[in-house]
């Protein structure tokens, strides 16, 4: 890695490397649960997590955390999983694309989704629904916040796409870069040796493993 490489460089580093390639890669650990999807395919998402622990059905501190945010900062939103109401919805996401925001990962819903794919702004979220939210719950910013079993600290790199979401450590970021490019380097050898002829038992030094089974 070179050394004059800053962290805009080394979050854009990851989200172009991808979630998957980026969660091997840092141990197979960080990926929130496969319920956490975009809304539209072609999402993607990078950057620094701002927090927010709120009351499910109430989005109070959803407008106290619009006032705080930084351009490129990903908004981290623990509902509680709680689908029956969208506290994030197509107001929202015209401030967000106002204030710069990255995007959006919830673990509740969100709606007006056709508009919110129309602006293009990324959100990941855990369902879709029309219910509207109270606004009188208070909540907490900047918190560490739980999305399945990933504790999830403010100002760690939220990478998002297709495939899913995964958290790196702030203070990991340039380790996980170096080995997720080692790791892609190693799979693009692999797709190289395919088109050759290898298979992947060969690759990956499946053989011996193979003939412990009777597979006839």
């Amino acid at each position: 890695m070179s050394s004059h490489e800053t962290t805009p460089d080394l979050i854009a580093a990851l989200r172009e490397l991808g979630s998957a390639t980026v969660y091997e890669a840092q141990g197979a650990y960080g990926a929130l649960d496969s319920g956490i999807k975009p809304i539209h395919p072609s999402m993607c998402v990078a950057g620094p997590a701002v927090t927010v622990d709120t009351r499910p059905g109430d989005n109070l501190m959803l407008h106290y955390a619009m006032l705080k945010v930084k351009p490129g900062d990903v908004l981290v939103v623990d509902a509680k999983g709680f689908l029956e109401a969208g506290p994030w919805g197509d107001v929202f996401t015209e401030l967000a694309l106002q204030k710069g925001l990255a995007g959006l990962v919830i673990h509740g819903a969100v709606r007006d989704a056709r508009t919110i794919i129309e602006q293009g702004f990324p959100v990941f979220a855990r369902g879709l629904c029309i219910k509207g939210t109270g606004k009188n719950q208070p909540g907490r910013l900047n918190v560490p916040v739980t999305i399945g079993d990933v504790q999830i600290q403010p100002g760690d790199i939220v990478i998002g796409d297709i495939d899913g979401v995964v958290v790196v450590p702030q203070h990991d970021i340039e380790r996980v870069v170096r080995v997720s490019r080692a790791r892609e380097e190693k799979e693009q050898a692999f797709r190289a040796k395919i088109r050759e002829g290898a298979t992947t038992v060969e690759l990956l030094g499946l053989e011996a493993t193979l003939r412990g089974f009777d597979l006839t």
